[in-house]
């Protein structure tokens, strides 16, 4: 029998006591993982403009010309652009002190696994980014993991302080540089018509080859330098977010905080989408536009999650979404499985839709390809009991044999 010890913690935690227990599958399913699964419905929906337009030298807000594609990207703005990173990035700071405090209840050093566990993503990541698609996101939250790691022995509040400093230091800077610039200033609108047309014959009606030299140009813009300075302001707050909320356990105890997460609901949800859709009501300016991905988008993020942790506290909820709970479980394979379908579909070596497609029919592929990702993880996981690199994932970290089920 387990030392009882390794299976029960009391931790002070702000003035009361919290029982620490070890997270129950159907915790995980009924809210992480519905909240990890819809994420990555909101990252793809984002992730499709990347697919089948030259995103990086474009301004996307100006881009479209026909009505319909205009209120589409309008929509998609306002409710789903800028908000699911964050709402991501925090499900991975909270996934990794969770690992973090059950290695603590077994008295086991976490670091040197942690950080092999990111090492490993970080190389997933840049494969991910030179043979698929250059728009990857694993590289940047296996950089940001590593500062996270050193940081998960302080206590919650701290983990949260540090957070919102982090972002606050940013906030302040960027705005004084958006003032700078002026505030009122109307945006022009961005367009590298040579790096557009390289991108469009790349991928449009180039080999796979020619895509992959274009994929390699698109990266360094994606990962020049200063863009690894910029996710320690912007991704590792979110994570530190979510590492506190873990360690205080606010999902799991959602019911008895249910208050907690209604406030961040109501107010995420109203003030979110105020400031998301305010350079579309009124006249788009630098100030409006930064405020509108940085501090909207955010908020918004807080918004979603408080409102799906609250739905998942009706029993029949978690059932209705048990298919965003199942590709949530196979996150990181999902992910990637997502670049393999986007890129066949619009690239030239595939279906050769790049370019072809409008926003609707984008949203619609995204969805359906969603869909398929369901049934796939329904059949993947009855048989297993995680993803395939999920699995392989587990199995460089701890340099064992390590079965999928």
């Amino acid at each position: 029998m387990r030392d009882r010890k390794s299976c029960f913690r009391h931790i002070h935690r702000g003035g009361f006591f919290v029982e620490l227990k070890p997270t129950m599958l159907q915790e995980r399913i009924a809210t992480l993982d519905i909240l990890r699964g819809i994420s990555l419905l909101g990252i793809l929906l984002v992730n499709m403009f990347a697919f089948y337009l030259p995103m990086p030298y474009i301004d996307l807000a100006s881009w479209f010309t026909t009505p319909s594609d205009i209120v589409w990207q309008q929509n998609l703005d306002i409710y789903v652009q800028s908000s699911f990173y964050p709402l991501f990035a925090m499900l991975f700071g909270y996934g990794l002190a969770m690992q973090w405090q059950k290695a603590q209840s077994r008295e086991q050093n976490f670091y040197a696994i942690g950080l092999r566990r990111l090492s490993v993503l970080f190389v997933f990541g840049l494969l991910h980014a030179v043979l698929i698609w250059w728009g990857d996101i694993l590289m940047l939250y296996a950089f940001c993991g590593v500062f996270l790691v050193l940081l998960l022995r302080l206590h919650p509040i701290w983990l949260l302080s540090i957070g919102i400093m982090i972002s606050g230091v940013m906030q302040a800077f960027m705005l004084f540089v958006v003032g700078y610039i002026n505030f009122n200033t109307k945006i022009d609108e961005y367009l590298d018509i040579t790096s557009v047309e390289q991108a469009i014959t790349a991928y449009g009606t180039g080999s796979w080859v020619d895509a992959f030299m274009q994929r390699l140009t698109d990266l360094s813009v994606q990962a020049e330098i200063g863009m690894w300075f910029v996710a320690l302001f912007t991704i590792l707050p979110f994570m530190l977010i979510g590492a506190a909320s873990s360690k205080w356990r606010l999902v799991e105890r959602a019911r008895e905080l249910k208050w907690l997460w209604f406030g961040l609901a109501v107010a995420g949800l109203a003030n979110g989408i105020f400031i998301k859709s305010a350079p579309i009501m009124f006249t788009r300016t630098y100030l409006l536009d930064y405020l509108k991905v940085y501090i909207g988008g955010p908020i918004l993020a807080v918004g979603y999650t408080g409102l799906i942790v609250l739905l998942c506290l009706l029993p029949v909820v978690p059932k209705l979404l048990s298919p965003f709970a199942k590709i949530g479980r196979m996150s990181f394979t999902m992910y990637i499985l997502q670049s393999v379908i986007g890129t066949c579909l619009f690239y030239q070596f595939g279906f050769g839709l790049y370019g072809k497609v409008n926003v609707a029919t984008g949203v619609l592929i995204a969805v359906s390809i969603i869909i398929v990702q369901m049934v796939v993880a329904e059949i993947w996981l009855a048989k297993w009991q995680q993803g395939p690199l999920e699995a392989l994932w587990r199995k460089l970290t701890y340099k064992a044999k390590t079965k999928v089920g």
